[in-house]
């Protein structure tokens, strides 16, 4: 007697759920909830999103380099049964010249940046990644609040390549922004006198 297969989430399993209580993602077919952030999580993400996005995410005439759209906590449908909400996300200006309008995007982001959360650590490191890189997303960074470092993963075609592994204290100038500082002293602050 064979087992009948299991049936495989979809964008629209996700849209089912109320929106006030949709913090979830499809991944590898399965309906996952999000880990609810910590405060040290978003000082983190802030942390990171703040500064690239006062950089890159410009409107025509601003200052700085320019030429990105940056966003937190949207929905990215990467394969049929891959759908994330990724905590930053960014596209080149020049592949998607306007913001889209439809939720989920379609589109495929340039650069992905995931703050670890302890309870799906995991699926950002190892299933995500791996999805991302079938995908291929050309840059992948890792924020780990606990293990107070920043992973910076350059796509290859064999597999993500370690571009710069950075820890508290360090200063560094990350692809594919290179012309922003970021203090990873800042990212990890936790109010410590």
């Amino acid at each position: 007697m064979s087992v009948p297969a299991k049936r495989l989430a979809t964008a629209a399993d996700l849209y089912a759920i109320p929106e006030r209580r949709r913090f979830h993602e499809i991944i590898g077919g399965e309906l996952v909830q999000k880990a609810m952030p910590t405060m040290r999580h978003g000082h983190a993400q802030l942390g990171v999103g703040g500064p690239l996005r006062e950089a890159y995410n410009r409107r025509p005439g601003a200052r700085g380099p320019g030429g990105w759209w940056i966003v937190s906590e949207v929905e990215i449908q990467i394969e049929q049964h891959e759908l994330y909400r990724p905590d930053l996300s960014g596209w080149r200006r020049e592949r998607l010249p306007s913001m889209p309008q439809e939720t989920p995007i379609l589109v495929r982001p340039d650069w992905v940046c995931e703050v670890l959360s302890r309870s799906n650590a995991a699926n950002d490191l190892v299933k995500k990644m791996r999805v991302y890189h079938r995908a291929g997303v050309p840059h992948y960074w890792i924020v780990d609040p606990d293990g107070e470092t920043l992973t910076v993963y350059r796509f290859t075609a064999e597999g993500y390549l370690v571009a710069l592994a950075a820890g508290r204290g360090d200063s560094v100038r990350a692809e594919p922004f290179g012309e922003v500082e970021i203090d990873l002293e800042s990212l990890f602050d936790a109010g410590e006198a």
